[in-house]
Parts: structure tokens; C-alpha cells; sequence
């Protein structure tokens, strides 16, 4: 099985970080005012934001639909930084590669 690696030194952020930075600071709104627009409770909203909760396809579609930020790319951003934390942990995972017999 071939591999294409892309090796990115770079650490991605959590897409509650971007979406605080550039829409609710960008556009001056409270947790409170983009809770009642997304239809989410600010509990929510804040978790996300904070990074303490991963980005649900359903918000990033609440996302889209309110602000215009492509739902694709907010999920291949918390995929990528999914990706990068497993990594940074992957000597803590055991397992060993199969080999087929013959």
C-alpha cells in the first residue's frame, strides 16, 4: 500500500478559535447574539468557541447558513486539527502493523 504524505509543520487551531476571530470579533457580536442567531444555547456556543468541544456537522452548517462560511471548510478544519492531536499522541497508541502470512 502506497502512502502520499504531505508533512505540514504546522499546528492547526481549533475552528472555534476562527470562528470567534473571524465572525463573531469581525463582526462585533456578543456569544449571546450569535447563540440566538445560530438557535443554539450560549453554553453551546461558548464551549465551542473555547475549544472545548469538537465542531458538529450541524453547526457548521447552522455556520454556513447564518454567516456564509463554507460548512466543507469548517469541517476539514476540525478534521485537520483531530488529526494533528492524535498524532501528537500516537506513541501512546500500541498497535503493531499486520502482515499478511504468505
Amino acid at each position: 500500500m502506497a502512502t502520499n504524505e504531505i508533512n505540514v509543520k504546522m499546528t492547526p487551531t481549533h475552528p472555534g478559535d476562527f470562528i470567534r476571530k473571524e465572525i463573531l470579533e469581525e463582526l462585533d457580536l456578543s456569544v449571546t447574539k450569535a447563540s440566538e442567531i445560530l438557535g443554539v444555547h450560549p453554553a453551546t456556543l461558548n464551549a465551542q468557541l473555547k475549544g472545548n468541544t469538537s465542531l458538529s456537522p450541524e453547526m457548521a452548517l447552522r455556520i454556513e447558513k447564518a454567516f456564509g462560511v463554507n460548512m466543507d471548510m469548517l469541517l476539514k478544519m476540525q478534521a485537520w486539527y483531530d488529526a494533528a492531536r492524535i498524532r501528537a499522541r500516537e506513541g501512546e497508541i500500541d498497535v503493531q502493523r499486520y502482515k499478511p502470512l504468505g
